[in-house]
């Protein structure tokens, strides 16, 4: 998949590629010269949505969006801090990093562990376990 026009023109608006691959996104407050971080991705798409999350919330349903179904779908519309914003925008670009990976490996072919992409819930590894039984047996 291309990633650039031949003009050498960005896929997306609000992204850049780095010269090692990795795709980031960064938006200008508004009358201001400060920028958010919004960070750094394997996939265009990923940094897309990262920044679609957060012109929204800067500018609200009048801003231009690479994808607008899917930010308007969002609702909720909040004045939040820069660090709000950026915090939003990085958990919505990294949760499409990793659905567009694991799409990417499924569709290629590649054989996975059982479970390599799923998005299930991980033990807390700070709570002491439960015995399986509730008496405390191990039979």
């Amino acid at each position: 998949m291309e990633h650039t026009t031949g003009s050498g023109q960005k896929p997306y608006k609000g992204i850049r590629m780095r010269k090692w691959g990795k795709w980031v996104a960064e938006i200008r407050e508004p009358n201001k010269r400060s920028r958010i971080w919004l960070g750094s991705y394997s996939h265009p798409v990923a940094a897309a949505r990262a920044y679609d999350t957060a012109v929204y919330h800067l500018r609200g349903p009048s801003a231009r969006l690479n994808f607008p179904e899917l930010v308007a779908a969002d609702g909720r519309l909040d004045e939040l801090s820069a660090a709000d914003i950026r915090k939003k925008a990085i958990e919505v670009g990294a949760r499409v990093d990793a659905e567009v990976a694991c799409t990417s490996v499924h569709t290629s072919g590649t054989t996975l562990a059982s479970g390599a992409c799923s998005f299930e819930e991980k033990p807390d590894l700070n709570k002491k376990p439960e015995p399986e039984h509730p008496d405390g047996d191990d039979k």
